[in-house]
């Protein structure tokens, strides 16, 4: 059940919720999700320029990115990616709608910060970029 506030999110046996995106909100890239500790939520949306949907329960902010946004990138310690919008969290509740029309956080701002809070250098994945589906790299 989606619900603006939360409410309707129940755990499941193996403890995850999904995170009740907003109806109105179109997620046509897919989701995943990226928790950090709550102690560190509001310093994170703070120096974000756009944020979009962000979950919160007790322990954990949950930021809604594009589905792959871990693709090529080790998002350090705090962070937990999550694929898929089922988080472990207890009763997250939507804290942040966005300002335009998609749910999504930007990824790589998101995780330059994020690296930024673990005081760790962003880790891009080295190597030749695997070739698209039916053709070559231009």
């Amino acid at each position: 059940m989606r619900t603006p506030d939360g409410a309707g999110t129940a755990a499941r046996d193996d403890g995850t919720v999904r995170l009740p995106l907003p109806e109105t909100l179109p997620a046509s890239l897919g989701c995943d999700a990226v928790g950090v500790p709550a102690r560190h939520g509001f310093r994170l949306m703070a120096r974000m320029p756009r944020t979009g949907c962000v979950f919160a329960d007790r322990d954990w902010w949950w930021w809604i990115v594009p589905a792959g946004s871990d693709l090529e990138l080790s998002w350090p310690a705090p962070a937990l990616y999550v694929r898929g919008i089922d988080v472990p969290a207890v009763r997250p509740r939507l804290i942040h709608w966005p300002d335009d029309r998609t749910p999504y956080t930007p990824p790589i701002p998101f995780y330059l910060m994020v690296c930024q809070l673990a005081g760790t250098a962003p880790a891009w994945a080295e190597g030749p970029l695997p070739a698209p589906p039916g053709g070559a790299r231009a």
